[in-house]
Parts: C-alpha cells; sequence; structure tokens
C-alpha cells in the first residue's frame, strides 16, 4: 500500500548489534536501511549504539569503539541515505577529543541533519563511563517532518518529550538498549508519552543477549492517541513500517463532543505550578 501525500513512512528496525563488531554492524545497518528503504520509509530508526554496542565494561573499551560523527562509517550512512533518498537515526558511540558520548545521529540525503547526546544516564552498561550529554534539546527537520531525538532512559522522564513536543517534534524517535525488567516502559509507557503530548513515538529496542544481559525487543510505533501502529516481538530482527500523519501531530485540541468535551495538553498546561521541576538537585 502506498502512503497518500500526506502521510510519512517510517520504519524501525529491531536489529542484535554485535559488541565491538564496528564494521559487521554498519554493513547491517546498510542492508536494513536498503530494506526499508526499498519498502517506501522515508525515515528509518535503529536501535541505540547500533553501530558499537552496549556492554562495555569501561571508559577505554567505549573509546576504542567510538567515532565522531564525521567519521567514515557516519559518511557512509549518509552516502546511503543519498542513494535512497531516505533519513535514518541510529545510535552509537561518539568520541569528540577526550569525551565520549552514547548518542545518535540523524542522516540525510544531504549530509547529517541533527546529532543528540543521551542527558539521562542509567547505571548500566557503557552508560556508567560516558560523559552526560551537553546539548539542549532540538528538534529537526527530515523533509517536513519535524523529528525529536532521545535515548533509552530518557524516555522515563517524561519532561524530555514534554520539551520536544513544545519545540514542535510530530515525531519523537527513542532508540533503546531495554534489557529485562523493562517490560513496563515497552508496554506503558511509549504509548504514554505519545498520548500525553498527542505526538507519534518510535520506540526501537535491540534483541539478543550481550555481556550478561538478554534484550526485550518490543520495539514500537505509536500514534499520537496512545494506539499501536506496529509492534515486533521479543526475540527475533525485524522491520516496523507505519504510515504518520504530521497534521493529528499538530492538531493538539481534540475535540471528542463539540461544546462539551474538548482538551488540549499542551494549552491547557499551568506552568507556574511546576516551578519545582526545575529546582536544582544537586547533579546538575
Amino acid at each position: 500500500m502506498e502512503p497518500t501525500p500526506a502521510t510519512y513512512r517510517v520504519a524501525a528496525v529491531q536489529m542484535e548489534p554485535k559488541l565491538g563488531r564496528l564494521a559487521a554492524n554498519l554493513e547491517r545497518i546498510l542492508e536494513r536501511l536498503a530494506e526499508a528503504a526499498a519498502a517506501g520509509a522515508r525515515l528509518v530508526v535503529f536501535p541505540e549504539c547500533a553501530l558499537s554496542g552496549y556492554g562495555f565494561s569501561s571508559r577505554e573499551e567505549g573509546l576504542a569503539h567510538a567515532v565522531p560523527t564525521d567519521g567514515d562509517p557516519v559518511r557512509q550512512v549518509v552516502a546511503a541515505c543519498a542513494r535512497h533518498g531516505c533519513f535514518c537515526v541510529f545510535g552509537m558511540l561518539e568520541r569528540a577529543g577526550p569525551r565520549l558520548f552514547n548518542a545518535c545521529v540523524l542522516a540525510g540525503p544531504e549530509g547529517v541533519a541533527g546529532t543528540y547526546r543521551k542527558v539521562h544516564l542509567p547505571f548500566l552498561g557503557i552508560d556508567m563511563f560516558v560523559d552526560p550529554g551537553d546539548r539542549p534539546f532540538a528538534v529537526h527537520d527530515a523533509a517536513g517532518l519535524k523529528v525529536g531525538m532521545h535515548i533509552c532512559y530518557d524516555g522515563s522522564f517524561p519532561e524530555t518529550a514534554r520539551v520536544l513536543t513544545l519545540m514542535g517534534a510530530d515525531l519523537l524517535v527513542l532508540p533503546t538498549n531495554w534489557p529485562t525488567h523493562s517490560e513496563c516502559a515497552a508496554e506503558h509507557m511509549i504509548p504514554t508519552r505519545a498520548m500525553e503530548n498527542t505526538v507519534y513515538v518510535m520506540a526501537v529496542n535491540r534483541v539478543g543477549e550481550e555481556s550478561g544481559f538478554r534484550f526485550i525487543g518490543a520495539s514500537s510505533i505509536v500514534d499520537p492517541s496512545g494506539r499501536r501502529l506496529a509492534r515486533a516481538g521479543a526475540d527475533s530482527e525485524e522491520i516496523l513500517m507505519a504510515d504518520v500523519d504530521p497534521s493529528l501531530a499538530r492538531r493538539k485540541r481534540l475535540v471528542r463532543v463539540p461544546g462539551r468535551h474538548e482538551i488540549d495538553r499542551i494549552a491547557d498546561r499551568r506552568p507556574r505550578f511546576y516551578k519545582i521541576l526545575v529546582e536544582p538537585n544537586g547533579r546538575d
């Protein structure tokens, strides 16, 4: 089925990255990007640390498998986007001089359209050793679709999704590495973030085992009402596809019964009551 002109086809690639095998992971990313683009996807999203793997046991190991955002692997993804006429979000470890970030890149036909460095860091895997993200949240244009990027644990903080929504995002992409014990996030958090912000959300997880952890899959694409458009299983690599309509994410006033039941979760906010949210907590 071809998407209508008003819609934008997106793909979530649930895959199993191999720890420290950058060349093999890049080859897999390029293969799956071509496959999704051939099926009409204009934006293809891969998991957190898809290029490098996640379960490194030291900062030195992470740095040894990190690349700059203008490095050869990124250039190869950009070239593939140019060939296929699409955009791609993929997770990687970013080396920036002596600094190390858990990052993702939005690549497009004309180059790198945006980057993001993970702000919220759990005590797990390479996140125990990377530097905290040092850039503000941002929304990027992907040929008319407004995309906000965040990574895994960032999704557990509703402020992240709300900030990206207020900045104009139509679609929130969440590359993730959810291990066992993350089932509640996969089941409930993603539809909730979509519903409470009236935006599309894509959670793109990995599968397989790495460094003693099993990853739960369950990638999904959810519409602005919280309804799942597509969902992956727990164990297998697969590509999810959905057509998103940006106009639905931009229509914040929801009319259930005209003149009797109308809500707008953005316009109806009362920010002066939320000041405690931005009080320093000793960590920032």
